[in-house]
């Protein structure tokens, strides 16, 4: 899976687009508003919706921060998912790399069909802490290697491998490398599903 698809898929842009439109309204936000508290201009943010156009990752995480979720969320939903009467889903390794400007390295959507959570592999190479993430849905953190310091609500917790993490919905939390690179398998409550 890749943010930006194969050269010329309109489709993957089309359904990022219909993403931030469906999380948008159910936090009740105009475009108007959305582009206030991101700074952009509610004309790209409608041209984006409608699919016309793809976001920088920078832009991308300002949205993913205005709408208290993540960009990996959004990304997931540039991907074409399985029927929705998947019943099993295989994922090879090396298969389903994402850009992920939220954490300085990778991730990798371990399953795509729909689902109650999303879960993926993510290496971690951030060193410093970064931006603190809130959204709505619940976050589960497992540690395969490395160090990773994770703050939960303001205060830091050292995971080693073996270590987990659970973050409630609504917490603010954020992560980063102590020993790069680190891995993590994260599991991330679907929103709305």
């Amino acid at each position: 899976m890749t943010f930006e698809g194969a050269p010329g898929d309109a489709g993957a842009a089309a359904r990022l687009g219909a993403e931030i439109r469906r999380i948008r309204r159910a936090r009740s936000l105009t475009l108007v508003e959305l582009g206030a508290r991101t700074e952009l201009s509610h004309a790209f943010l409608s041209q984006l919706e409608r699919g016309i156009v793809q976001p920088s990752l920078p832009s991308l995480r300002r949205i993913a921060l205005a709408m208290e979720t993540s960009p990996i969320e959004l990304i997931a939903a540039s991907d074409g998912a399985p029927p929705s009467d998947c019943r099993f889903e295989v994922q090879r390794a090396g298969t389903g790399a994402v850009p992920a400007s939220f954490s300085a390295g990778t991730a990798r959507m371990l399953a795509r069909a729909p689902a109650r959570f999303h879960p993926m592999e993510v290496d971690v190479e951030r060193s410093d802490p970064g931006d603190a993430f809130r959204h709505e849905e619940g976050e589960f953190l497992y540690v395969v290697a490395g160090e990773v310091a994770v703050e939960l609500d303001g205060v830091e917790h050292r995971l080693a491998p073996g270590d987990s993490a659970y973050v409630g919905g609504g917490t603010p939390h954020r992560w980063w490398s102590r020993q790069a690179p680190a891995r993590l398998v994260v599991v991330k409550e679907a929103l709305g599903r």
